[in-house]
């Protein structure tokens, strides 16, 4: 069933997106909104990938438990790296707005694919998820609408 190439695809990315999540609070402890809320809003993807995992598997499909473990040498190799944090932390959360928005639609692809089907189980599930991820992009979008006319026109 092609559906289950849709929902390995999302597995994967709401995966790497809480994986993202997870490191933009660990690079930026410092600020604590950042940290705070990219850990309650990592939640969310952490959900949505067991909740995929359960769909796949109850359409024959065999995907792995969320968490794998992180490996923490790339956040301490850029922790070593770094000269200006704000502009650093800027380009995370562009990063990890652009990864929202691929699984956004990815969603959105398998909403689609699962109302064609006429999968109520799964319309269901994407009805019950995505608007989590859509809070997702709306908080970086505004965090990066606060950071970044002090980032970008630092001296």
């Amino acid at each position: 069933m092609t559906l289950g190439l849709a929902i390995r695809e999302l597995h994967r990315s709401e995966s790497m997106l809480a994986r993202a999540l997870a490191a933009l609070a660990e690079n930026h402890v410092s600020e604590t909104e950042v940290h705070h809320v990219a850990l309650d809003v990592r939640q969310w993807s952490v959900d949505h990938a067991e909740r995929l995992r359960a769909a796949g598997r109850a359409r024959g499909e065999r995907l792995w438990r969320w968490p794998h473990v992180v490996d923490p040498r790339p956040a301490l190799v850029r922790a070593a790296t770094r000269r200006d944090p704000a502009l650093v932390l800027l380009a995370d959360l562009r990063r990890l707005h652009r990864d929202a928005a691929g699984v956004s639609l990815d969603w959105e692809l398998l909403a689609q694919g699962a109302q064609a089907l006429r999968d109520v189980e799964l319309v269901d599930l994407c009805r019950r998820c995505h608007p989590q991820t859509l809070r997702q992009m709306q908080w970086t979008n505004g965090m990066l609408k606060t950071l970044s006319p002090q980032a970008l026109s630092a001296r």
